[in-house]
C-alpha cells in the first residue's frame, strides 16, 4: 500500500479507499475550476447542487432504488433515527415490533419506548446474540405500525442471512455496516437507513431510503422539523446545510464502487472471498475460534477470540506493531474483531491471516 498507510480493521470510521482519497486530496482546493475546496462552497451554489444531485443519482444506479423511494440525506448517525423513525411510523397504531440481535437494534428499541408501545417480537440476547433468529421464531404484530431490525450487527458479528417476511407491516432495517456490500432488493424494505462512516463515506452523513407511502405527513407532535421526513422530502435534504463534505466523499465512494469494482454484485464477491478466506482459518484453528454461529456470521464484521484474556490482549497488541490497527473486540463483547468493509483490500486480510498462523505457532 502507498503512503505507509496500515491495514485499518476499525470498525467506524473505517477504511476509505486509496483511489478515493487521492480523488479529495486532489480536489481539495480546486474544486473542478470552482477556485475553492468542496468544504468552503454554499451548499445552495450550483457546484455543490450538481454534487448532492449527483450523490443521489448514483446511490439510486448502485443500489436500484426505484422511483416510489425518496433518498435523504441526514447528520445525526444511525442513532438520531432511532428516535425520528418512531417519531414519523409509529402515528397509526403507536406500536411497533423490534428484532433484537446486537447492541444497537437493543438501543433502537430502548429509544423506540419514548414514543409509543414496543414489542419485542424476537431476541438472542440471551445466547449472547450469537445468531439470528429464523421466521418461526418472530412473534409478530399484525397491527403493528412497523418491523426494525438491524441487518448486521457490527458489534456482536450476525448477520440476517434472509429478509424477513412481515406481511403488510413496514419493514425499516439499519443497514450501516452492511450498505453496498451486496446487492439489496430495495422493494423488500420500506425503509433503509445507514450510517456512512463504514461503507461510504467519511462520519458526519447518514442515509435514509424511503417508500414514499410512509411520507404521509402524519407525524407525532413533538417532531423536530429536521426529523420531519416529509419535510426533508420535500426540501430534497435541503432544509438546512447537510454535510457536505461527508455528501461529496460519498459521491466519490460510489464512482469507485461503480466504475473501479463493477457494482454490488462484483463487490460481493471480493467480500465473499475476504469473509471465508478468514472464517475458514477461524474454523480449522486450535488457538481462535469464532463467535457467531454459522448461518448468521457477517461478511462485514468478523469477531473472534482465544478464550484467553491474556491472550487476546497479546495479539492485539502484537498486531498493531505489525501494522494492522483496531482489531480489539467492542467492550461489550471483548476477544478480537475484523472489519473488513469494502474498502479493506484482500491483502489486509491475507495478511491477518498470516499473522494469526504465525501467532498460533508461537504462542502454542
Amino acid at each position: 500500500m502507498a503512503f505507509d498507510r496500515i491495514f485499518n480493521f476499525s470498525a467506524g470510521p473505517s477504511m476509505l479507499p486509496e483511489e478515493v482519497l487521492l480523488k479529495a486530496r486532489d480536489e481539495m482546493l480546486n474544486y473542478q475550476g470552482s477556485g475553492m475546496s468542496v468544504m468552503e462552497m454554499s451548499h445552495r451554489s450550483k457546484v455543490y447542487d450538481k454534487i448532492i444531485v449527483d450523490t443521489q443519482a448514483i446511490l439510486r444506479e448502485v443500489m436500484n432504488i426505484p422511483d416510489n423511494y425518496k433518498v435523504l440525506f441526514y447528520q445525526g448517525g444511525a442513532t438520531l433515527q432511532f428516535a425520528a423513525i418512531p417519531m414519523n411510523l409509529m402515528t397509526k397504531n403507536h406500536k411497533a415490533d423490534y428484532i433484537l440481535t446486537g447492541n444497537f437494534s437493543r438501543a433502537a428499541a430502548k429509544e423506540a419506548k419514548k414514543y409509543g408501545e414496543v414489542n419485542i417480537a424476537a431476541s438472542t440476547e440471551a445466547d449472547n446474540f450469537d445468531h439470528i433468529p429464523q421466521q418461526d421464531e418472530l412473534k409478530l404484530d399484525p397491527e403493528a405500525d412497523y418491523v426494525h431490525i438491524c441487518f448486521n450487527n457490527t458489534i456482536y458479528g450476525s448477520k440476517w442471512n434472509y429478509i424477513p417476511d412481515t406481511g403488510k407491516v413496514p419493514l425499516v432495517a439499519d443497514l450501516s455496516s452492511c450498505i453496498l456490500s451486496e446487492p439489496f432488493d430495495v422493494t423488500k424494505f420500506d425503509m433503509i437507513y445507514a450510517g456512512a462512516q463504514k461503507n461510504m463515506a467519511p462520519a458526519g452523513l447518514t442515509i435514509v431510503i424511503i417508500k414514499e407511502d410512509l411520507l404521509d405527513g402524519n407525524v407525532l407532535p413533538c417532531t423536530p422539523v429536521l426529523m420531519n421526513y416529509k419535510t426533508m422530502a420535500e426540501k430534497d435534504s435541503m432544509y438546512n446545510t447537510p454535510p457536505c463534505y461527508s455528501i461529496y466523499v460519498c459521491k466519490l465512494v460510489l464512482e469507485w464502487l461503480r466504475d473501479t469494482i463493477g457494482g454490488t454484485e462484483k463487490m460481493m464477491e471480493i467480500n465473499k472471498k475476504k469473509a471465508e478466506m478468514l472464517y475458514n482459518y477461524l474454523d480449522s484453528s486450535k488457538m481462535f475460534h469464532a463467535t457467531v454461529k454459522k448461518g448468521s456470521r457477517s461478511m462485514m464484521n468478523v469477531t473472534f477470540r482465544t478464550g484467553n484474556d491474556e491472550l487476546d490482549a497479546k495479539f492485539v497488541k502484537e498486531t498493531a506493531a505489525a501494522g494492522m490497527s483496531n482489531l480489539k473486540g467492542h467492550r461489550l463483547v471483548g476477544g478480537m474483531r475484523a472489519s473488513i468493509y469494502n474498502a479493506m483490500p484482500i491483502e489486509g486480510v491475507e495478511k491477518l491471516v498470516k499473522f494469526m498462523a504465525d501467532f498460533e505457532k508461537a504462542n502454542s
